[in-house]
């Protein structure tokens, strides 16, 4: 796949696909004149999600790679299910996955001039009608894949009742649903989409830009070509649930004699553990289960950017996927390493303690403070380094203590000696448990001569863990998201349950009281950082100064990294 993508990124940059060859093929014939232009045209009536992330990235990558044009055009024909907010989320969504339309921002409404007095020509030519049936008679007409349909008793009115009735259809005469205009096509045609399908429809509703100008509204596939044709696209990019849609979208460019773009399907992206359908994350919206469009549980761009996952991560994603003629489904785990790559090369490395244990370092100077240099990237030479704050009490993680050690357990524990990250090296002396008989403090003793971690004396100790000054911490809520779905398909009834029965009631924990080196206070939202042993996190936009809140965006387990390593290591021998 083509797209904008970084050149250090693992595997090349542009990918051979058969869309890209088709554009190739174009340039090298010198049809369109070479050009090449390309369109992304989302219908705003929800936020767009990681499968339009695939578009985006195919659509804008072979405009740039080619020196084509790109536009950003809303299909906004339903003005029921539309709204402003939806418009202004898809053009921020666009512009983070690296999509620049310059001056090319259009609407579908933008052309509903052109397109009524196209439907008028259509009509003069005897190849649309104005029909009274309801939806449910529509239906009820239409066939089956083994049945041909039944001709409208409305399908032979006269040019001149047709001009008429469409023209009152217009003036508001009539209510919802009362008539619609047909093209004529071929109500015995193998595929349905050509049984005459419907171009207007009737709809007393306010459109978000024309407000009360219009009452009939064109359908998708009478605007989408037409639209297409006005801007001049020569590559009108789809995903595959269109291909049965092309001979339509042909016909209406043929028969009104316009300049005819070519319509090009692909797979769509499908993930695991993940749904990508408008309809259904909106239920997940209104039905409170996430908080919003952007949760960052929703596979919604906004959702996966409030959790921290970055464009580059999601460009690199879809260049590795590529671009077939067969739909499948892809590993969310190829997603999640992909993201992990990212921010293991960009992110600082930073102290965090989740769920902490009260360590108090018994021969350490009351009053004491050390600043203990710290890497900020291993994987970035020019990171630097930063000053951590160490002093006679400290958090750990409460995992990073056990009073009974199970076997092979090496982390602190009585008697037993650690590192501490950048820090000394200590030796757990006693414990302190509350009424419960829980632990709730540990005392150590440090050896002053391993500052940093060294050990001059050559002594072995097989564990380091990290850790947060009692003094300095800053406080914070952490955010600890799972997968929203249990199952590997959420649409899965075998089992005769909803989709919804699919939902991971344990999507989200919320941590209070989790302790941060005090170099953490200045993060902004979207802020990125990999919180050393526990995992990649994200500044959230409820985050401020007086309470620090921080999303986790993956642990740092990578199980495809593991599955890259051992392919290399088997190319190798």
């Amino acid at each position: 796949m083509t797209m904008p993508i970084d050149e250090t990124a693992a595997g090349p940059a542009r990918q051979s696909n058969f869309v890209r060859d088709i554009v190739i093929a174009d340039i090298a014939s010198g049809k369109n004149g070479g050009r090449v232009h390309t369109r992304f045209p989302p219908e705003p009536n929800g936020y767009l999600h990681l499968g339009h992330a695939k578009s985006i990235c195919l659509n804008f990558g072979l405009a740039q790679e080619f020196n084509g044009k790109f536009n950003l055009r809303f299909d906004d024909t339903n003005p029921t299910k539309e709204e402003v907010e939806y418009v202004d989320s898809i053009i921020e969504d666009v512009h983070w996955m690296g999509g620049d339309w310059e001056d090319r921002l259009f609407y579908a409404s933008d052309y509903f001039d052109q397109l009524y007095l196209w439907a008028v020509q259509l009509i003069q030519a005897g190849k649309a009608y104005v029909c009274d049936l309801n939806a449910e008679q529509l239906r009820e007409t239409r066939g089956s894949l083994t049945e041909p349909g039944k001709e409208s008793p409305y399908r032979n009115r006269s040019i001149a009742e047709n001009l008429d009735l469409f023209e009152r259809m217009k003036a508001g005469e009539f209510p919802d649903g009362s008539r619609t205009l047909r093209s004529k096509v071929d109500m015995a045609s193998a595929n349905l989409n050509m049984r005459d399908p419907v171009m207007y429809r009737i709809l007393h509703a306010d459109h978000h830009r024309t407000g009360s100008k219009w009452c009939i509204y064109p359908m998708y596939d009478y605007t989408h070509g037409q639209c297409d044709s006005i801007e001049g696209i020569t590559h009108s990019i789809c995903t595959l649930e269109f291909e049965d849609h092309r001979p339509l979208y042909d016909w209406y460019i043929q028969s009104l004699g316009i300049f005819a773009p070519q319509q090009i399907e692909f797979d769509r992206l499908n993930l695991t553990y993940t749904l990508l359908s408008k309809r259904k994350l909106l239920k997940l919206v209104q039905d409170g289960v996430v908080d919003g469009w952007d949760d960052p549980r929703m596979p919604t761009l906004s959702g996966v950017r409030r959790r921290g996952f970055t464009p580059e991560a999601l460009r690199t994603f879809c260049s590795r996927i590529g671009v077939s003629k067969t739909n499948g489904i892809n590993e969310l785990g190829l997603l999640e390493h992909a993201v992990r790559e990212d921010l293991n090369k960009r992110v600082a490395r930073v102290m965090a303690v989740l769920r902490p244990l009260k360590v108090v370092i018994d021969n350490y100077p009351d009053e004491q403070v050390e600043m203990m240099e710290a890497v900020n990237n291993p994987e970035d030479a020019t990171a630097g380094t930063r000053q951590v704050p160490f002093s006679k009490v400290l958090y750990i993680e409460q995992d990073d203590f056990r009073e009974d050690p199970p076997k092979n357990y090496y982390r602190l524990s009585p008697g037993r000696e650690v590192r501490l990250r950048y820090g000394y090296l200590v030796t757990c002396t006693s414990v302190v448990k509350n009424e419960a008989g829980e632990v709730v403090e540990v005392h150590c003793t440090y050896d002053p001569a391993t500052r940093g971690g060294n050990t001059p004396d050559g002594r072995k100790v097989k564990s380091t863990i990290h850790w947060v000054s009692a003094r300095h911490a800053i406080e914070a809520e952490l955010r600890l998201y799972e997968n929203l779905f249990l199952t590997e398909d959420p649409n899965d009834s075998s089992r005769g349950q909803d989709w919804t029965e699919n939902i991971n009631p344990k999507s989200l924990e919320v941590l209070q009281g989790a302790k941060l080196e005090p170099s953490l206070g200045s993060a902004k939202a979207g802020d990125k950082f990999q919180f050393e042993r526990m995992g990649y996190f994200c500044v959230d936009r409820d985050s401020t100064p007086e309470r620090a809140v921080f999303n986790r965006t993956l642990g740092l387990r990578d199980t495809w990294a593991k599955i890259e390593k051992n392919q290399s290591g088997k190319a190798a021998k």
